[in-house]
C-alpha cells in the first residue's frame, strides 16, 4: 500500500499530536472556539479531515502561533559515545540532543547506529516510513566512509562472513584524505575507504572490512537513500527534511 494512501487525519488529532494536549482535551478547546485559523476565524470543527498537503498549517490556540503537524522527520549527525536509543541507564542517547524539535516525544529512529559510530542517522513520527526505509527488501542504500588501520583486500563478489551471511555491497572505493567526510573521526593515521550497501545488519560494515583483512578505527555514515549529511552540519546537530525528497515519497 502507497505510503500516502493513509487516512487524512482529524482537526483534534492533529492539535493533540502538536500542541501535547489529550484528545479530549484538544476537542473540547475546539469545540469552545481556542483554536483559530490564520486569519482569525473559530475552526469549531474538532472531526473535520486536513488533507496532508495543507500541512505543516500554523494556527493559533489561545492567541499563540501553533504549528500543525502529521508527522515529522530529522536528519540528525549523531556524535560518537551516544546511543541510538530513546533512553539507556548507561550511556547518553541521541534521542536527547533531539530536544527542541517538533514533536519530540513521537520521533523514532530509522536504524540504529553502533556507540562509536558517527554520522547521519533518520528519525520519524512515521511508524510505515520507518518500516519503509529500514528493512533489506526495499534495497536503500547506505553509505559510510571508515578509517581502516590498513588497506582492505579486494573484495570478492561473493564474500561471505564468518556467520554465513553474504552483504549485498554495490561498491568499496579509496577516499582520499582531503575528501574525506569531516563527521568521520580521525584518532589515528590510516586509510579511508567509502562503502555503500544495501542493509545494515550488526556491525556488518567492521565485519565486512575485517573479511578483507582490515580493522576499522572510526566509522561515520554519510549518506541513508538520497539523503547526504552536511558537511556544515555539528555532530549532535539535527535538520528537519522533507520525506517527499526520497523513497516513499
Amino acid at each position: 500500500m502507497p505510503l500516502d494512501s493513509a487516512p487524512v487525519p482529524r482537526l483534534d488529532l492533529l492539535l493533540a499530536r502538536s500542541s501535547g494536549l489529550g484528545r479530549r482535551a484538544a476537542t473540547r478547546a475546539i469545540r469552545a472556539g481556542r483554536l483559530t485559523r490564520h486569519d482569525g476565524t473559530p475552526w469549531t470543527d474538532a472531526k473535520e479531515r486536513v488533507p496532508p498537503s495543507h500541512l505543516p498549517l500554523t494556527v493559533r490556540l489561545d492567541g499563540e502561533p501553533l504549528v500543525l503537524r502529521e508527522h515529522v522527520h530529522v536528519l540528525q549527525h549523531k556524535p560518537a559515545g551516544v546511543v541510538t536509543a530513546r533512553s539507556d541507564r548507561r550511556h547518553a542517547t541521541a534521542y536527547e540532543l533531539l530536544a527542541g524539535a517538533p514533536l519530540h516525544r513521537h520521533l523514532r529512529a530509522v536504524g540504529r547506529l553502533d556507540l562509536d559510530t558517527t554520522g547521519l542517522l533518520l528519525w520519524t513520527t512515521d511508524g510505515t516510513w520507518v518500516h519503509r526505509l529500514a528493512h533489506p527488501k526495499y534495497g536503500i542504500e547506505r553509505t559510510y566512509e571508515a578509517l581502516l588501520d590498513r588497506p582492505p583486500a579486494p573484495c570478492p563478489e561473493d564474500l561471505v562472513l564468518d556467520d554465513g551471511h553474504r552483504p549485498e555491497i554495490r561498491r568499496i572505493e579509496t577516499v582520499p584524505d582531503e575528501k574525506a567526510h569531516p563527521g568521520l573521526l580521525r584518532p589515528a593515521p590510516g586509510p579511508v575507504c567509502r562503502i555503500v550497501l544495501v542493509g545494515g545488519k550488526f556491525h556488518e560494515v567492521k565485519r565486512i572490512f575485517a573479511a578483507l583483512g582490515s580493522r576499522v578505527l572510526a566509522l561515520c555514515r554519510t549518506a541513508y537513500g538520497p539523503w547526504r549529511l552536511p558537511v556544515t552540519l555539528p555532530a549532535g546537530g539535527w535538520v528537519e527534511i522533507d520525506r517527499r525528497a526520497g523513497p516513499g515519497a
